[in-house]
């Protein structure tokens, strides 16, 4: 796949609350009968192209849909690492993203396979998404400090986004040792997994040493991603579904979820944490 230069380490992509296109005012009325105003999440829907075939629709805040799409069509194993994109072409009006490839893709047969998961605003993976699933080995030489985990906490639950400004919001964050790289929301937390997927195919993004957070739950759809993009380490403030630590144990995933403050539990992949701090 073609890319764009490497993103540097001081390279740091945060969200945008302020940005009018992703969230817009409206009124109503409070618990005690009086007028305010709030804002509220914007969602629209946006089709993705593969060469001539639509592939689907999805519902987005409707920012980075070069990285949405690309990240989409190469964690549902439409795109392969030999692919090279040649365009991508994103018309706001119609609500369209057309990914160009040199060659034709197999596309067509991951289409007959298409069913639907447990993500929120329609989430889907493809039958044979799983494919390769046990043949891929994380990096054994990751490691989580606790020092790093509860400074990311403090740090994402503090930083400015759309979540705070409006709600509805899903956060997903790409970090490396105690440090935020790349930080997106969207009204469902498949299209942020994909964002960021979509940013690291096209930046040659290095997975082996990066940490992956999520404001959402741990199911099985976020540990296939997160495994897929061969990132070894996956955090959340919320919980886990049984499938999701079954499927972290078989590929070797440091799995952490209830991560807040100094709290959090770990479920698979204990042997990559180190416990550094001790305040």
């Amino acid at each position: 796949m073609n890319r764009a230069p490497a993103a540097t380490a001081a390279h740091t992509v945060l969200p945008d609350p302020d940005d009018p296109a992703l969230s817009e005012a409206v009124v109503g009325i409070d618990e005690t009968g009086s007028p305010v105003e709030t804002r509220v999440a914007v969602e629209r829907p946006l089709t993705l192209f593969l060469n001539r075939q639509e592939i689907v629709t999805v519902m987005t805040i409707g920012d980075r849909p070069d990285w949405l799409a690309v990240g989409y069509l190469k964690n549902q194993h439409m795109l392969r690492d030999d692919d090279r994109i040649v365009a991508i072409e994103h018309d706001g009006d119609l609500g369209v993203v057309v990914v160009r490839t040199e060659r034709e893709t197999d596309y067509e047969e991951k289409l007959q396979k298409k069913v639907r998961t447990s993500g929120c605003a329609q989430g889907t993976v493809f039958g044979d998404l799983m494919e390769n699933f046990e043949e891929i080995a994380l990096s054994a030489e990751a490691r989580l400090r606790t020092s790093w985990l509860y400074a990311l906490t403090r740090t994402i639950n503090t930083m400015p986004s759309l979540y705070l400004t409006a709600g509805a919001i899903h956060g997903c964050v790409l970090c490396r040792e105690d440090r935020v790289l790349l930080y997106m929301e969207d009204v469902g937390r498949h299209n942020a997994v994909d964002k960021i997927a979509g940013y690291m195919a096209l930046h040659g993004t290095r997975p082996d040493d990066k940490i992956f957070y999520t404001t959402g739950r741990l199911t099985s759809e976020m540990v296939i991603k997160c495994v897929q993009m061969r990132i070894p380490i996956l955090v959340s403030r919320s919980g886990f579904s049984a499938w999701g630590v079954d499927l972290a144990r078989q590929a070797g995933l440091t799995l952490i979820g209830r991560a807040r403050g100094k709290r959090f539990l770990a479920l698979s992949g204990q042997e990559r944490i180190v416990f550094d701090s001790d305040d």
